[in-house]
C-alpha cells in the first residue's frame, strides 16, 4: 500500500500542505481531485520521490520512498509529471526505452527489449513506434509518455493530469487504457485528475484535497455526492443518475 503519516509541505508561511496521513491500499485506480491549488500535484511528486517532505514520512510498497536507495525506489513506483522534457527528436520506442533505465542503466538487455514493446503494444503504439515525439499528436505523445511509466515495471503509477490536452476521445481512451492497467497488469494507479466525472467513472477510490489537506477520501459513491462536492469545489454541484453511473453537474448560466 501507500502510506502517508504527518506529511508536511511548506512553500511560505501562507502556502502549507498537511500534514496529511492516508492510506491507499494496493490495486486499482485512486483519483486525486479537488481545485487548484489544493496540493493534488504536491501529493504525487512527494509519493514519486521528485519533492522531499519537510516532515512526516511517505511510503510505497513497504520502502520509504526518501531514504531507500534510488534503484530500489525506481523498480517500485515510477511517476509522470505535468511538464516532460524531452528531445522530440527521440522516436517513440527510444522514450519509451528511458522507463528500463533503473534495470538496464543504459545497455537494453533482451528482458528490457521485451518489456518495451509489451508497453508499446499496451498503449496502441505498434504502428507509431518509429516516428518522433515531434511528429505525433498530442494524444499519441501522451500515450508514448504513458506507455515509458509502464515499460518502468513498477507495481505502482503515479500519474499527474494525465488528460492534459487531450479531448473528450482521447480522454476516454486514455482512462480505458488505464483501467485495463489496474485491471490486467495489476498495478496500482494514483492519478490527478481535473475532471470529476473522470474519477466517478473509472477509479475505484478517490481523494479529494482542499487547502493543502485530504478533505474526504472514499468510494466514487461516497464522494460522489452533491453536497461533498459542493463543499469541495465551493460551486453548486448537482449529481445525477447517468447511463454508467453518477455524474457531477456544475454548470450553471445566470
Amino acid at each position: 500500500m501507500i502510506r502517508l503519516t504527518d506529511v508536511t509541505k511548506s512553500y511560505s508561511a501562507d502556502v502549507t500542505i498537511g500534514p496529511i496521513t492516508v492510506e491507499i491500499p494496493t490495486g486499482g485506480i485512486i483519483a486525486l481531485v479537488g481545485p487548484n491549488g489544493a496540493g493534488k500535484s504536491t501529493v504525487l511528486t512527494m509519493m514519486g520521490r521528485l519533492l522531499a517532505p519537510d516532515g512526516g514520512t511517505v511510503e510505497v510498497g513497504g520502502l520509504d520512498v526518501h531514504t531507500s536507495p534510488s534503484k530500489q525506489v525506481a523498480r517500485t513506483v515510477s511517476i509522470l509529471r505535468q511538464e516532460n522534457h524531452f528531445v522530440t527528436r527521440l522516436t517513440v520506442r527510444q522514450l519509451v526505452s528511458f522507463g528500463r533505465y533503473p534495470y538496464s542503466g543504459g545497455r537494453l538487455t533482451q528482458d528490457d527489449e521485451d518489456k518495451i514493446s509489451q508497453a508499446i503494444d499496451f498503449l496502441d503504439l505498434t504502428d507509431l513506434e518509429q516516428r518522433f515525439l515531434d511528429q505525433l499528436s498530442g494524444g499519441q505523445r501522451q500515450r508514448a509518455y504513458v506507455a515509458m511509466v509502464l515499460a518502468q515495471d513498477t507495481d505502482y503509477l503515479l500519474l499527474d493530469e494525465p488528460l492534459n490536452n487531450l479531448d473528450a476521445q482521447h480522454s476516454v481512451q486514455m482512462m480505458q487504457q488505464l483501467r485495463r492497467a489496474a485491471d490486467e497488469l495489476g498495478r496500482t494507479i494514483v492519478i490527478v485528475l481535473h475532471d470529476i466525472n473522470f474519477a466517478a467513472a473509472y477509479s475505484d477510490r478517490i481523494i479529494a484535497m482542499e487547502s493543502g489537506r485530504i478533505a474526504e477520501h472514499g468510494t466514487p459513491d461516497q464522494i460522489i455526492r452533491d453536497d461533498v462536492l459542493t463543499r469541495i469545489f465551493k460551486t453548486p454541484v448537482t449529481v445525477l443518475p447517468g447511463p454508467t453511473g453518477p455524474i457531477a453537474a456544475y454548470h450553471r448560466t445566470v
